[in-house]
């Protein structure tokens, strides 16, 4: 992503919190073990070891990379199916290409949201194009899974293209940490993604030393996740670096320190702040279908297998091969 720090905009501040405001306590710090997913690119589990009731109202998160792929290494997924939930793509580098059986697709880059609704069902494919698989490049990204509540589970599925310049960007309030607001309102201030769950999404990135004070729903949970850096959480400054889920407590402020030093390739903290209010519905999950029952899972997996949740089209988007 190209850089872009709060000093060097003219950018809508946040307020500094009041005298009452209640600062979230830090509840746990997980470490995201390493795996691989699709056709093989490098994922971080973020949520591996966390109770879903602390989640909810997330499913699954993945962080894409970070890693610089040499000529012919980049990965992809090939076509499969979702359905009763949303994906989310970010991504903060690098390129994929997306195509779905409703209709949707295009280039995700830079800063670029996909944000996809399977709702009742739907198949899709995401895969770096021609272009990057066969020079390399660099890769990073996080998808994340966002349950819809039973009411909405068979929705229609809907596509959206959330364009890195379609963000709300902010500062903080001593401009010391640049927020991009993706979905949901922190302090006032919206993002564009449109949601059936409530929830809020924001990355940000805080420059060494400085200090992040977020505003945050008290009725959503809190969720802090790394993705390059080190520095401390809550009022308590609990240590963090690249690959740690914080989950905090009750209140209504978020606050995140950048250390005063860092890696020298990567010089400022990045964190991906995610919050929603709980549906406390029961979830079922099997592959790539999140549900409220073991028969509606069962009913998923019959619905795919006799093609009720899409087909290919013609001409379709595959994995480049080379």
């Amino acid at each position: 992503m190209p850089a872009v720090t709060a000093d060097t905009l003219q950018l809508p501040r946040l307020a500094r919190p009041g005298a009452d405001h209640v600062d979230r306590p830090v509840r746990s710090v997980t470490t995201a073990p390493r795996g691989y997913e699709g056709e093989g690119f490098p994922v971080r589990r973020a949520f591996a070891g966390v109770d879903r009731a602390d989640l909810d109202p997330f499913v699954h998160m993945d962080q894409m990379g970070e890693v610089d792929y040499g000529p012919h290494e980049p990965r992809g997924t090939s076509w499969h199916p979702h359905r009763g939930f949303e994906t989310v793509t970010y991504m903060i580098d690098g390129t994929f290409q997306h195509q779905d059986s409703h209709g949707g697709g295009g280039i995700i880059t830079d800063g670029a949201t996909q944000w996809m609704t399977a709702g009742r069902g739907i198949l899709h494919i995401e895969t770096p194009p021609e272009a990057l698989v066969v020079s390399g490049g660099k890769f990073h990204g996080i998808q994340l899974w966002v349950n819809l509540p039973a009411k909405d589970k068979m929705v229609p599925p809907r596509y959206q293209n959330l364009e890195g310049d379609q963000v709300t960007l902010l500062a903080s309030d001593d401009g010391g940490a640049l927020v991009r607001v993706i979905a949901g309102d922190v302090g006032g201030h919206a993002g564009p993604g449109s949601t059936h769950t409530p929830i809020a999404l924001v990355h940000a990135t805080v420059s060494p030393g400085g200090r992040l004070v977020l505003p945050w729903r008290r009725d959503f949970n809190a969720l802090v996740y790394v993705l390059r850096g080190s520095g401390r959480v809550g009022a308590e400054g609990r240590p963090v670096s690249s690959g740690q889920l914080t989950v905090f407590g009750r209140g209504d402020h978020i606050t995140v320190d950048a250390d005063a030093r860092q890696d020298s390739r990567h010089p400022d903290l990045e964190v991906l702040v995610l919050g929603g209010q709980p549906l406390r519905e029961p979830v079922a999950t099997y592959g790539p279908f999140v549900m409220n029952t073991r028969s509606e899972l069962a009913q998923a997996v019959e619905d795919f297998q006799a093609g009720r949740l899409g087909t290919v089209p013609p001409g379709a988007l595959m994995p480049y091969r080379g």
